[in-house]
């Protein structure tokens, strides 16, 4: 093939700016000239580093809250990432199965940094450090992380994310009645009187009103609907769909299990001393039994969910 000549290449591309810009209404000379007196770019204004290195504020001295810290914050950025992955499949008309696995793909390589990264959490932290810090933020909590909650509502049905003693109950009062009744809703109660702590009561009233519209938004589009209207029985994206299902529900959720095992004392005193939340019901993704796609699974499989990292 003939290589084109620079003024060749250049020609062709002038062309197709001025054509791109007459459509827009715009001159295409008067963004040259912008160009022409703008800055070059650099690499910390592009990601805004300076901003990013200055968001990591600790309430204490202990040096350690700082690594409690950023491991949050990339955290959250991963579930952004997901997040992103999730709306661009369910953005698609026409799904494409390609397209639909290549971004399947995607989320399941963030998941598994996620989970491989808990090892921060769980070998990274001074012990002492950590019990003494994390009093002094309370009652904040990573209970309290949203992104999750919407990475759940636009993966599933909503059924599937109700407490395991209400999912085979008779569904009254449609959406709102499941929205009640969600699994995590109880995760964050007093231990000894049932009541909700604060920690939850901050979280649902700044969240569930947008978690709510959410669950409304991708009641017909969430991950499993696109499959199972699409793609039901395609061999390859069942077994990615199985790979997100047991990460997200089982391996991540155990990470956190080992992390609250390590650093959070069993005696009931402590227990109550860290805000109350039930996290030793609220974590096992044993007594949960969420299910993204709960057809995927066996009975004897179910059987098993969450009593190994592998199921």
């Amino acid at each position: 093939m003939e290589q084109k000549k620079p003024g060749e290449r250049y020609n062709e591309i002038v062309a197709k700016l001025e054509k791109k810009y007459e459509v827009m209404g715009q001159d295409l000379s008067s963004y040259l000239d912008g160009l022409l007196y703008s800055d070059y770019l650099t690499y910390w204004d592009y990601i805004h580093l300076d901003t990013l290195l200055s968001l990591q504020n600790p309430k204490t001295s202990f040096p350690d809250e700082k690594v409690f810290i950023v491991y949050h914050q990339i955290s959250e950025l991963y579930f952004k990432l997901i997040i992103w992955e999730i709306e661009q499949i369910t953005a698609e008309e026409k799904p494409n199965a390609d397209f639909f696995q290549d971004r399947l793909k995607r989320i399941i390589r963030y998941f598994e940094q996620l989970v491989s990264s808990f090892a921060i959490m769980v070998d990274g932290l001074d012990k002492d450090q950590f019990l003494k810090f994390r009093m002094a933020l309370l009652p904040s909590s990573g209970f309290q992380s949203a992104q999750y909650r919407y990475i759940e509502l636009m993966s599933t049905d909503l059924i599937n994310l109700v407490s395991a003693e209400d999912r085979a109950t008779k569904n009254e009062g449609g959406a709102v009645g499941l929205m009640e009744k969600l699994y995590w809703r109880k995760g964050a109660t007093e231990l000894a009187s049932g009541v909700k702590t604060l920690t939850l009561k901050h979280f649902e009233e700044k969240y569930m009103r947008s978690f709510s519209d959410l669950a409304v938004r991708f009641q017909s589009r969430n991950l499993n609907k696109i499959y199972t209207q699409n793609f039901k029985d395609h061999p390859q994206i069942t077994e990615l769909l199985r790979a997100f299902d047991r990460l997200a529900n089982v391996v991540w959720p155990l990470s956190h299990l080992k992390s609250a095992g390590k650093y959070l004392r069993k005696d009931p005193d402590d227990i109550r001393a860290t805000g109350g939340t039930n996290w030793q019901k609220y974590l096992p993704p044993r007594l949960q039994r969420i299910f993204f796609f709960p057809e995927l699974w066996s009975d004897a499989e179910k059987a098993e969910w969450g009593t190994s990292d592998r199921g």
